[in-house]
Formats: C-alpha cells, sequence, structure tokens
C-alpha cells in the first residue's frame, strides 16, 4: 500500500517575536506492507530531517492530522490530494478538504487554540515532540 501522512508543525512557540515563531505544514509518502510500519518510517524521517537539516529545530511540536492509503494511483484522471481556502488573515482558521470528489468534498474546519490544531473542534494528536 502506498501511504501520504499530513503533519502540522508548531517551532519555537515560547519566543516573544513573532518572526522567530514558525508554523507550517507537510506531508510524506511511502510505500508500506501496514500502516504502523509506515507511521514509524514517518517517524524515523522526520527525525532525520532534524537532525540533518534546519526542519523542525528548536522547540518543536509535530501533529498527525491525517493518514491517506492507496493501493494504486489514479491513471486516467487526476486526483486531487489537498485543498484548502482560507478567508482573511493566516491567523484565522481555515477550510481544508482532502480528496474532494463529485460525490463528496471531505471538507474539515483547521483552527489553531493555543497553538495546538484543531480540526472539527477536536485537538489534533501530538505525534512528536523535540525539546532544546
Amino acid at each position: 500500500m502506498i501511504y501520504i501522512a499530513n503533519f502540522l508543525h508548531v517551532t519555537d512557540q515560547q519566543e516573544v517575536l513573532e518572526s522567530e515563531r514558525r508554523h507550517g505544514e507537510f506531508s510524506l509518502i511511502i510505500e508500506s506492507g501496514s500502516h504502523e510500519t509506515a507511521m514509524q518510517k514517518f517517524k524515523d524521517r522526520i527525525m532525520a530531517f532534524r537532525e540533518s537539516s534546519d526542519f523542525f529545530q528548536g522547540d518543536c511540536r509535530i501533529f498527525f492530522t491525517q493518514l491517506l492509503e492507496f493501493d494504486s494511483f489514479p491513471n486516467t484522471e487526476a486526483i486531487m490530494l489537498n485543498y484548502k481556502s482560507i478567508v482573511g488573515d493566516p491567523f484565522l482558521p481555515f477550510i481544508g478538504c482532502s480528496i474532494p470528489t463529485g460525490e463528496s468534498d471531505a471538507c474539515r474546519i483547521f483552527d489553531w487554540k493555543n497553538n495546538v490544531p484543531e480540526i472539527d473542534g477536536e485537538n489534533e494528536y501530538l505525534f512528536l515532540e523535540f525539546k532544546n
């Protein structure tokens, strides 16, 4: 199976200056025999990025938001994986849709409360945390 995981991250949220704080999102993809193995490989890759790059430096928390599983990729029509619609300033909530189709838009409401992401009003799962 092919697994695509989506994550949100916050870095150095304790800093006073906004320019020294970071937040964002990223995805990882792997082919694996099980979702458990895929999740461990995602964790290993994130830790490797922290050690070998400037990604996820400082005090950083990574939240797992979604796991997509495919047995194959389509070859007749492209599929949309992640659609985002944001109103107003970047700190406001946004609507995100994963794999929208004509039958279902699969949209959810994303928001931040006290530097913790919420999706449809529920706190997201803390996947990894790094402290300096």
